[in-house]
């Protein structure tokens, strides 16, 4: 059994572990770099960086609201190194790990590389190198095991009597399903603490040896070890005097193969392993593990001594066990992978959405348009509006001379201000000074102001939207040389930039196509805007402002389907 002391030294670890542990956890939801970008979160489920190339298809839908399923980022690897206590529970105690005849008895060191496959699950490749050692206080007969019944000496030497002992090594190098779900909270963003399972296979290669003589090549002499009892005390007196006959840690014989499979003097066997495990995260790149695993590999021998005689079926099968510590590390570059998944917290993000969407459709707000003119009844100072009629931006006819007879009635849509007042018709009383009376004069660039507003992530326009602009159109076009600005309002993520320039240019184009107005009236702005991020602004241009009529997409791979 493992002494008091080191069971004393680990709890003390584990006291230490769990302050930065659970430091960490009460630190504020806040900017804090790229591993917990937004508002508390592992990441940022709507940043494309995190996404591979294989599942960036999926991640285009989910932001075009096509999938309701964000796509699985890209994670760092993990790999940990380990050293703890190595035991055989067997027929033979094993001894403690350091002890003053024989340090380094049974102890172990090993390595992990371990990847997520999802937020529960993940694969993890462990090699443990192992040796454990002991003996036994009570006595066995000589004639019933080998190799002592091939020593004379030992059957005759204390009524043929001898004490077990036994040296194991052991190369395990197994493949592993880990298991965890304590990191899907539904109160709190993160996990500083991760409890997991595992089970595996794989193979071992392994030798046991005894010691049958002392160092001088002598038969041991049993007669001067008192006889143990379940006395603590008796049983002490045993195992000191077996310490002192052992110390020479000579080991001579090889046990009995069970197997053809050899890999030099060890024999290769197949192993079975499991186990559970305690992870305290100390930041985000190093966490501390305390694990507890057993190893199988079928036989009755690791511990030197088969119950029953050779030849014979033991159900008796030895169990080795591996209670470690060590230190994990995550591997990976931070601005393009997250923690590795069973840190992250999937609630998260759903959460956010919740509390603050930025991804989430919302319902359309009812805005009432009784005239059909785009103009809702709230601010149309002239609610009844004839249908098709181009409208100004309180939703009253236009009116392009400012005669006082709307454009749909003015049969002289152009009246110069010299011929005013005019009559029912919109015609002035003036006399007609040339062949140019009536025809369209010198026009202000006095377009008015708006904005178009969009469903969701869409770039299509709706009717409502399309009256607005045809109203837009027919301002322009008695306007030939004035230019309108359309500016788009462009969050910070990438998503949002792309489907600002989408939402100008899909306005762009329907003035310019359906409405026949030059692209040349046009000054393209896809940011710079403000107020709804779903609604396009348009005004008049200032004199003497000019831009492009058309800027190349920011991200095109990322465009609005519309």
């Amino acid at each position: 059994m493992v002494n008091k002391k080191y069971i004393l030294l680990a709890g003390v670890c584990s006291a230490l572990a769990l302050q930065p542990a659970f430091a960490q956890e009460s630190a504020p939801a806040s900017w804090t770099g790229r591993d917990m970008t937004y508002r508390g979160q592992s990441y940022d489920a709507l940043d494309t960086a995190y996404i591979p190339a294989s599942r960036m298809e999926q991640q285009k839908q989910y932001l075009n609201h096509q999938y309701a399923f964000p796509a699985k980022p890209r994670n760092m690897w993990e790999l940990g190194i380990n050293a703890g206590v190595y035991n055989v529970f067997g027929d033979v105690t094993s001894k403690t790990p350091f002890t003053a005849a024989k340090p380094l008895n049974s102890v172990g060191f090993g390595a992990t590389l371990r990847k997520a496959l999802g937020y529960s699950t993940s694969l993890r490749l462990q090699y443990v190198y192992g040796m454990a050692s002991g003996f036994d206080y009570r006595t066995r007969s000589a004639s019933g095991e080998l190799p002592w019944s091939g020593i004379p000496a030992y059957q005759t030497m204390n009524g043929g009597k001898i004490y077990s002992n036994y040296k194991f090594t052991s190369h395990e190098l197994t493949l592993q399903l880990v298991g965890n779900i304590n990191n899907i909270k539904f109160n709190k963003a993160k996990n500083s603490v991760s409890l997991y399972g595992f089970i595996g296979g794989g193979l071992m290669a392994w030798q046991t040896k005894i010691s049958t003589a002392d160092k001088n090549g002598a038969a041991y002499d049993f007669s001067k070890v008192p006889a143990g009892t379940q006395q603590w005390k008796d049983r002490k007196a045993t195992n000191d005097a077996l310490k002192e006959l052992f110390k020479d840690g000579q080991y001579e014989s090889v046990n009995r193969k069970e197997s053809h499979s050899m890999m030099g003097d060890n024999q290769l066997s197949p192993v079975l392993t499991g186990g559970l495990g305690l992870q305290f995260k100390l930041g985000n790149r190093v966490s501390l593990n305390f694990e507890e695993k057993l190893s199988w590999i079928g036989s009755d021998l690791v511990d030197g001594v088969q119950m029953q005689p050779a030849g014979g079926l033991s159900p008796d099968k030895d169990l080795i066990n591996y209670a470690s510590v060590g230190l994990s590390f995550n591997i990976g570059n931070k601005k393009r992978s997250v923690l590795p998944l069973w840190w992250v917290n999937p609630m998260d993000h759903i959460y956010n959405e919740l509390a603050d969407p930025r991804h989430m459709k919302l319902p359309d707000p009812v805005l009432p348009d009784t005239d059909g003119d785009g103009v809702t009844d709230q601010f149309d100072k002239c609610p009844d509006t004839p249908a098709g009629v181009a409208v100004d931006v309180h939703g009253c006819p236009l009116d392009t001379d400012g005669d006082g007879v709307p454009d749909y009635k003015d049969k002289q849509r152009i009246t110069p201000t010299e011929c005013q007042p005019v009559d029912v018709d919109g015609i002035g009383k003036c006399p007609c000074p040339g062949p140019e009376c009536g025809t369209v004069g010198p026009v202000g660039c006095n377009l008015g102001a708006g904005s178009v507003c969009f469903k969701g992530s869409s770039a299509k326009l709706s009717s409502e939207a399309q009256n607005q602009l045809a109203n837009l159109a027919a301002q322009m076009k008695t306007a030939p040389t004035c230019k309108v600005v359309v500016m788009g309002n462009a969050g910070n993520s990438k998503v949002q930039q792309q489907r600002s320039w989408d939402r100008v240019n899909a306005v762009i184009e329907y003035l310019s196509e359906t409405q026949q107005i030059s692209r040349d009236q046009f000054i393209f702005q896809y940011t710079g805007g403000t107020g709804d991020v779903n609604c396009v602004m348009y005004r008049s241009a200032m004199p003497g402002e000019e831009g492009p009529s058309n800027l190349p997409p920011p991200h095109p791979q990322l465009g609005t389907k519309k």
